[in-house]
């Protein structure tokens, strides 16, 4: 039982899947057998290698060969009488080793607080009933129903996925929602990123239903073992650590080069042994500069608290000397040098192409032509008002910080119409929705009916293709106008141009006085819409003080190729690099690699063990 490898579950049918794990679609586990499994397999949590105790790391400031020295001094200092210098030399080592203690130990509590991701509850089926269980006592076999706003609570292999979404950019980098669907894949060598018929533990569902067979769980999971890897690496000494030890070690060998010279003399001269060695002993210590650990301490403790102050954590003091040494830094795309939110960029309608600017809610000078903003004119206005009627997403207002509820792709849209002065309820009250035909897969559209002063008016929005087969009018300023091939291919082209700069495309139409019997057919075509998760504004500027520095950016990402390029130019950081995905970086040898890896600029594609 449980014999599979856990890369694998994804080409299994799911039949094949609860089959191998004992268990049932429709009741699934019984409370005894989900108990029993529990006791066998452990609690679904991930697992610390050893969390560090208090006392370790107070011990641990003691590894320096200057404080071994300096303590050294102290015992001399107190035997030989001089009690003023054996406490001064204690106050200065006890400093430096519980300004050290404070640091780390606040930096252990912090580390801990971030290990909190873990989802608390999960809706299972136990008996032939649904049942809010903890997560952590979920078991392989359990029956998981997935929901929007869910976190998924373990590895599952999906057997129900309704139009079903879900975010996985904390595992993979993707940075738009993942659609999901329950037939097996053939290839064994998919990355994480592209097995869409599993959901991964720590990742959230945007949108629609699901239900999973639970396949992995705790450090068996996919972030599980990531954290698994990250316990194995081993801690280097910074070059800071590197340096003050060569100066202990030689002051070390200074000072029992000084004891035998001193020994030697008063042999040669007839004086007291014991006295003389006392005598050199004494003189070796003087050598250390007592105040040392201590000024290092402090200017690194400094150099933490300035780094808090711009919101990076740093777990232990040597770690910050670290930054000075640095000639290379791995940055993660999404949230990192995105701002982890899709964002409408340019907008095609009536035959011409408007960016969209601004971060604000204004309705005026968000939408720019040839440079020059522009207000929205009739056929703008209705495209944006078909985007935000076909959209579930809500825009809301909270702690005064604009927030997106839903799907970050329906949000943008949202935001978009927002800008141009379209609140969303104020146009469901004008248009209220009727009916519905919500998107799914298969379909790769949403439609929508509404009822309007004039009567029924039906919203659709999908992929372009998808949406022109069912248009025979485009909306241009005039008015509709009869849509022929030359036409079809315009727009199927403006479309392709945008999906070459890594945008994500979407189609709006509309149709007046629908019906429900044909409210998908004959519709009127409004535009083109591509988003994308944007590029932080202070990311490109931090990216040049880098290269100033001689540090090289590289960017690891487990988004698609296309779109990890075109931030990456857009970011400045591919200029001369190339662009390398995991397929291709596991098909590289170690020699290979260290040929290319100083012309590599991207890594995308990757899997969580690849970062």
């Amino acid at each position: 039982m449980y014999a599979m490898n856990n890369s694998n579950w994804h080409r299994l049918d799911p039949a094949h899947v609860v089959q191998e794990l004992r268990s049932d679609v429709s009741s699934g586990l019984s409370g005894t057998e989900a108990a029993r499994r529990l006791t066998e397999q452990g609690p679904n949590e991930l697992k610390a290698s050893h969390k560090i105790k208090p006392w370790l790391i107070f011990l641990a400031q003691f590894k320096n060969v200057l404080i071994l020295i300096l303590l050294l001094a102290t015992v001399l200092s107190a035997f030989l009488g001089h009690t003023a210098e054996a406490i001064a030399i204690v106050i200065i080592v006890l400093f430096a080793v519980l300004l050290g203690f404070a640091q780390e130990f606040r930096g252990e509590r912090a580390l801990d607080a971030l290990r909190r991701m873990a989802a608390p509850t999960a809706t299972v089926l136990r008996e032939n009933a649904e049942a809010i269980v903890p997560a952590r006592n979920l078991v392989r076999g359990d029956i998981v129903l997935l929901r929007s706003g869910d976190k998924v609570p373990a590895d599952a292999r999906l057997i129900e996925a309704v139009n079903l979404r879900i975010d996985e950019a904390a595992l993979t980098g993707e940075s738009v929602p993942v659609e999901k669907q329950t037939a097996a894949l053939s290839n064994c060598e998919w990355p994480v990123a592209d097995r869409n018929n599993m959901a991964y533990a720590g990742t959230a569902v945007t949108y629609g239903r699901g239900k999973g067979v639970v396949v992995e769980t705790g450090m068996l999971t996919e972030f599980g073992r990531t954290a698994a890897m990250l316990q194995t690496v081993e801690t280097a000494k910074t070059p800071l650590q590197e340096n003050l030890d060569k100066l202990g070690a030689t002051l070390a060998r200074g000072a029992l080069l000084i004891v035998a010279i001193i020994v030697a003399l008063a042999l040669y001269q007839g004086q007291p042994i014991l006295r003389m060695l006392v005598f050199g002993i004494a003189l070796a210590v003087a050598i250390v500069p007592e105040a040392l650990p201590a000024v290092v301490t402090i200017s690194l403790a400094l150099g933490v608290q300035r780094m808090a102050k711009r919101h990076a954590l740093v777990r232990r003091l040597p770690a910050v000397e670290t930054l000075g040494s640095t000639s290379v830094i791995c940055s993660d795309k999404t949230g990192t040098l995105t701002r982890d939110e899709m964002t409408a960029r340019k907008i095609y309608v009536a035959g011409d192409v408007l960016e969209a600017t601004g971060t604000g809610f204004e309705p005026k000078g968000i939408f720019m032509h040839e440079g020059s903003a522009v207000l929205p004119p009739a056929p703008l206005k209705l495209l944006l008002t078909a985007a935000a009627l076909t959209s579930d997403a809500q825009l809301s207002r909270a702690d005064g910080r604009w927030q997106i509820k839903g799907d970050p792709t329906e949000g943008a849209l949202v935001v978009l119409a927002a800008k141009a002065g379209l609140k969303k309820s104020d146009l469901e009250t004008e248009f209220p929705r009727v009916h519905e035909i919500p998107f799914s897969s298969e379909a790769k559209r949403m439609t929508t009916l509404h009822r309007s002063p004039s009567g029924w008016v039906a919203f659709t929005k999908g992929a372009p293709e998808i949406i022109m087969e069912g248009c025979t009018h485009f909306l241009a300023l005039s008015g509709p106008e009869t849509l022929d091939e030359t036409g079809r291919e315009t727009i199927l082209g403006a479309a392709h141009a945008m999906a070459r700069q890594a945008l994500r495309v979407l189609a709006i139409g509309y149709k007046p006085e629908a019906t429900l019997e044909d409210f998908e057919r004959d519709m009127v075509f409004l535009g083109l819409v591509g988003m994308i998760d944007p590029p932080r504004s202070e990311a490109r500027a931090a990216i040049q003080r880098c290269e100033q520095a001689g540090i090289k950016p590289v960017m690891i990402t487990g988004d698609h190729p296309v779109t990890a390029e075109a931030v990456a130019r857009e970011l400045g950081l591919l200029k001369t690099g190339r662009v390398i995905t995991g397929t291709e970086l596991d098909a590289t040898s170690e020699q290979a690699f260290e040929r290319e890896v100083e012309n590599v600029s991207v890594y995308a594609r990757v899997s969580p063990a690849h970062k």
